[in-house]
């Protein structure tokens, strides 16, 4: 008996694409639309900030070819806005007003960068960096070798500053906050890569909130609201991302801070599931609710909704990880813990391959490694395992941490 049953995804990121292709893995033969704003195949993000200086290879980016979603008979929309969702009917909208009826929605529609609000904004030589097409453009930007002002201090900015001086750019990174990563990092890691970037010939100013933007139709300098100004002939603004919640707002679906899904990515309406930026979902191992702005998160909490859509629900509970490549430093974070009582370094901070353990209550809740991929494999276990560890026998480099697992 063939199946009719239509499965709409709204998103063509990496979200919207592994949901997709976990549907036909696991098994689905019904028909599954899946429709994205860009017009391009669905890809990975991290090369768009990672690899502005050795050039970015698009089709090395991308998720899957064109063959590969004929071949799934994936009905894939690039450049496909939908506008607008009936969930009592069933429907949805694309731009230019053609419908699609579905049995099954998955919003994918992740995030938009959070933009600054202030005088000059709108000159030339302002950028964001969100989509393929903005690194592009940025690379070409870089390549005059411009002065440089990057507002920010996450992962994103410094991934940025690292690329433009690699380039041979003037560069100088603007931080509201009073240290580098406070989002995502514990403020050892802020401290080190303070230091990495300063020794690169970064130019480094915290408690630094933009005020303006000046220039005569392309920007020239930005002003502070301290008074202090600099100098520039490009300006990366770098502050963030917002979830994406318009569709699901529209809808009716519970939203906060992300759209409201479950651990196997079911929202407030039955027919409706979500994954990836856009979520605000329940981790297990934090006892709290969070959103994601992660690889790892995208992938497989999209795999969880598509297993749970199939009727083959599988919970999505793992340790939250990020990773950062800035010059020749790799570093690796798991955990997001909000408080710990103890910090415990194995290795040497100097040596430039290190790790920190965060424990509350000896146990380890938090791990940041530097240039150290297997101490994060253990570290992450270390946590899933909740295992009580003494601070002496988890700082000795001379015992392995994977005689540690239990």
């Amino acid at each position: 008996m063939v199946d009719e049953t239509t499965v709409l995804i709204v998103g063509g990121g990496q979200a919207g694409a592994w949901a997709a292709a976990t549907l036909r893995s696991e098994g689905f033969e019904g028909r599954v639309v899946l429709a994205g704003t860009e017009p391009n195949l669905p890809y990975e993000r991290p090369p768009l900030s990672k690899n502005i200086s050795t050039g970015i290879h698009l089709e090395q980016a991308y998720l899957r070819t064109s063959a590969d979603y004929e071949q799934l008979e994936i009905d894939l929309r690039t450049g496909s806005e939908v506008t607008r969702i009936n969930l009592a009917d069933r429907r949805a909208w694309l731009r230019g007003n053609e419908r699609i009826e579905f049995d099954k929605l998955v919003l994918t529609t992740g995030s938009a960068v959070r933009r600054l609000q202030i005088p000059g904004a709108d000159l030339a030589n302002v950028v964001y960096l969100r989509t393929v097409d903005d690194a592009l453009a940025l690379r070409l930007r870089l390549l005059e070798r411009p002065r440089t002002v990057i507002i920010g201090g996450g992962f994103i900015a410094l991934e940025v500053a690292a690329n433009a001086k690699a380039m041979k750019c003037e560069v100088t990174v603007l931080e509201i906050q009073a240290g580098l990563m406070q989002r995502v990092a514990p403020p050892e890691i802020g401290a080190y890569f303070e230091r990495l970037h300063r020794d690169r010939g970064v130019n480094i100013h915290f408690n630094s909130t933009a005020a303006k933007l000046e220039g005569d139709k392309r920007v020239e300098r930005v002003v502070c609201s301290d008074g202090r100004r600099f100098d520039a002939d490009l300006v990366v603004i770098a502050v963030g991302v917002i979830p994406d919640t318009a569709l699901a707002a529209a809808s009716g679906l519970a939203v906060d801070n992300g759209i409201v899904v479950d651990e196997f990515g079911r929202t407030s309406h039955p027919l409706v599931f979500a994954a990836g930026d856009v979520t605000s979902h329940p981790n297990c191992f934090l006892g709290r609710r969070i959103r994601l702005e992660c690889w790892q998160n995208a992938q497989n909490q999209a795999i969880a909704a598509a297993k749970a859509i199939y009727g083959k629900p599988t919970p999505y509970r793992e340790i939250p990880w990020f990773w950062s490549d800035q010059y020749d430093v790799n570093l690796q974070i798991a955990g997001l813990p909000v408080r710990w009582d103890e910090t415990v370094v194995r290795g040497n901070m100097g040596s430039g391959s290190f790790s920190i353990f965060y424990l509350r209550e000896q146990r380890v809740v938090g791990v940041s490694a530097i240039n150290c991929p297997r101490d994060m494999m253990v570290g992450r276990r270390l946590i899933e395992q909740r295992a009580a560890l003494g601070v002496a026998v988890l700082a000795n480099t001379d015992v392995q941490l994977k005689k540690l697992l239990r």
